[in-house]
């Protein structure tokens, strides 16, 4: 664990002195990143503007929900996406040699050797939704119930982080991925606009058990509000171990089915 973390530390550091090595490369995401994130607000405040409810959540709700995918998806932006969605690229070029033969898991570099420090005022910005949300509600928030929302919402971007690794290990069984990619792109648009609440019956079993994306910001902001279940909890918990175990043994199968561009 510790020689992990150091090498993390490694990462992220040898990443921002790459970047400062360009200060535009560093400062030119933040504009980039804010102004699409301000479209994009802009777009769900016309959806929802003239909707009263959507399912069982009124506007606070949806505020809080709206606003606790992008946290989620922000933090992926942040860390990880940049690093797992070059898995593809790597693997079709041979480039995964470099990473198998270091002493460090491969899966570990490919996850932290990218992180974009651009896509932060994404978080922030989300925080101040989500913020917004609590206050349209009206709600008093505890220190118990915000220890719970950070609970899930760190377990349900374990979970988008098992997605994304997933669908890019298929690079490794097949020629190309790209329609595995177009596959989560549109699942995201549309769980980003629709809370899990609203799905049922084969809907509900698609995107809350096969593709779990309408669970990723629905279960948070139900601990948030008061609505999560003891079911509801623990199929989060399920789901999400399960698609961890899944994640694993993929990366694995894959890795070992892997043929070097030498070969």
């Amino acid at each position: 664990m510790r020689k992990n973390i150091r090498v993390i530390k490694a990462l992220i550091r040898l990443r921002f002195q790459n970047l400062m090595t360009f200060r535009i490369g560093f400062f030119g995401p933040f504009l980039v990143d804010g102004s699409l994130f301000v479209v994009q607000l802009m777009i769900f405040s016309a959806v929802y503007a003239n909707v009263e409810r959507i399912g069982s959540w009124g506007h606070g709700q949806m505020i809080l929900y709206i606003g606790t995918f992008s946290l989620i998806n922000a933090v992926n932006m942040v860390v990880y996406f940049f690093g797992i969605s070059s898995i593809p690229w790597k693997v079709k070029s041979g480039e995964m040699d470099l990473y198998l033969t270091k002493p460090v898991s491969p899966l570990l570099r490919l996850s932290f050797e990218r992180v974009n420090p651009g896509s932060i005022p994404l978080v922030l910005m989300s925080l101040v939704i989500i913020a917004y949300g609590v206050h349209k509600t009206g709600m008093e928030i505890g220190a118990g119930t915000v220890l719970s929302y950070l609970f899930w919402v760190g377990l349900m971007t374990l979970l988008y982080y098992d997605m994304e690794v997933m669908m890019r290990c298929v690079s490794f069984f097949l020629v190309s991925s790209a329609k595995m990619e177009q596959l989560e792109e549109a699942c995201l648009e549309l769980c980003m606009q629709l809370p899990g609440t609203v799905f049922y019956g084969v809907y509900k079993l698609i995107f809350c058990c096969v593709l779990p994306y309408g669970i990723m910001a629905t279960v948070p902001v139900k601990s948030l509000v008061g609505e999560c279940t003891p079911g509801t909890a623990l199929h989060a918990l399920i789901v999400t171990c399960v698609f961890t175990g899944i994640t694993c043994a993929l990366w694995k199968g894959g890795i070992r089915r892997y043929n070097s561009a030498s070969s």
